[in-house]
């Protein structure tokens, strides 16, 4: 069984998700990232779109996210974002963080 390591995504307004994860699948700018137990140290940025999470039952958790940030040190994963929504797979999460760009941009405009 895969190690487990706490994970935590927040947003300005609530956390998103947090628990015990046995790997976290982000996008960043320069490509997709895969994180297990025990990763080296790292800080980026997160790319709009879908983060997975699965967690130590099995269970796996789809995070629309838009844009925002990654850090991973001392077996802890936390990302932080301006908008976040939970939804049931790849292809909503893709859905989920083009809406919240684009209400972003209509508060931004007007």
């Amino acid at each position: 069984m895969a190690k487990a390591f706490r994970v935590d995504v927040v947003s300005p307004e609530a956390t998103i998700w947090s628990g015990e994860a046995t790997i976290v699948v982000a996008r960043t700018p320069e490509g997709e990232l895969g994180i297990m137990a025990d990763h080296e140290p790292l800080m980026g940025a997160l790319a709009t779109g879908p983060v997975e999470i699965e967690s130590e039952s099995g269970e796996r958790t789809t995070i629309g996210v838009h844009g925002g940030f990654l850090q991973v040190l001392n077996n802890q994963v936390t990302l932080i974002t301006d908008r976040a929504q939970v939804t049931e797979d790849a292809a909503a999460a893709r859905e989920a963080a083009a809406e919240l760009a684009e209400a972003e941009e209509a508060e931004e405009s007007g």
